[in-house]
């Protein structure tokens, strides 16, 4: 039975979109191969470094398969996680605006590699209240180009989608760029009147598995927090 215009204008865009689609997940696949390797190489080397100093202090990778890896950095754990799917932008976003998006709508679409920042004892303790923060995300199209949307203080400075292509050196500046921040950024005591109140259920987690909610900002919120858009 031969195939309506509709069926073929289907059909069409099936292919055209799964290719597309799956050329970008294979590159986020590749860029996430290569932040794992950076994690594992900077673990090892800064171990060595930190060793002869003070073994209490010391960075331990962990790789969670496909889609997951982990970077504990003294107190802190950093949390590298792909999506296994592929996004456009929204129509609101800024990128819409820029000639390279305009002369190819197709380099809209991305995949996405996350960046959160936990405190190491939220996890060692299981505390399933305690808090992460999304300290960056990595967008790569289909030419590979990304960029990185973060912290405005996080030192990551791939800003503009089109102008870079990612690869081991990028990688490794991004791996580097989100250490540092996690190391300074600090854990604060919440006001006073935030914690003031307890139940009796809340401080019996708390005496059977500190499970009373942690977080770096726990209380507050500051403009200079903010994910820029």
């Amino acid at each position: 039975m031969k195939a309506t215009a509709k069926q073929l204008k289907i059909i069409e865009t099936l292919k055209s979109k799964s290719s597309l689609k799956q050329q970008i997940y294979d590159n986020t696949c590749e860029a996430f191969r290569l932040i794992k390797e950076e994690l594992q190489h900077i673990s090892e080397t800064l171990n060595s470094a930190l060793i002869e100093d003070d073994p209490r202090v010391h960075l331990w990778y962990q790789d969670h398969g496909s889609f997951s890896a982990e970077l504990k950095v003294a107190g802190d754990l950093l949390v590298f996680n792909m999506h296994s799917n592929v996004f456009q932008f929204d129509r609101e976003h800024e990128i819409w605006k820029t000639d390279y998006i305009q002369n190819d709508v197709s380099a809209g679409y991305s995949g996405i590699i996350n960046i959160y920042n936990f405190l190491a004892d939220s996890f060692k303790y299981n505390r399933q209240e305690d808090l992460g923060y999304l300290i960056a995300r990595i967008y790569i199209n289909k030419n590979n180009h990304f960029f990185v949307q973060g912290k405005r203080q996080s030192g990551f400075s791939f800003t503009t989608l089109g102008s870079n292509v990612i690869d081991k050196k990028s990688v490794t500046q991004i791996v580097q760029a989100a250490v540092q921040y996690c190391l300074d950024f600090d854990l604060l005591v919440p006001p006073y009147d935030a914690v003031k109140l307890v139940t009796v259920g809340q401080i019996h987690q708390h005496i059977n598995d500190a499970r009373i909610s942690t977080g770096k900002r726990l209380g507050f919120q500051f403009r200079s927090d903010d994910i820029d858009k």
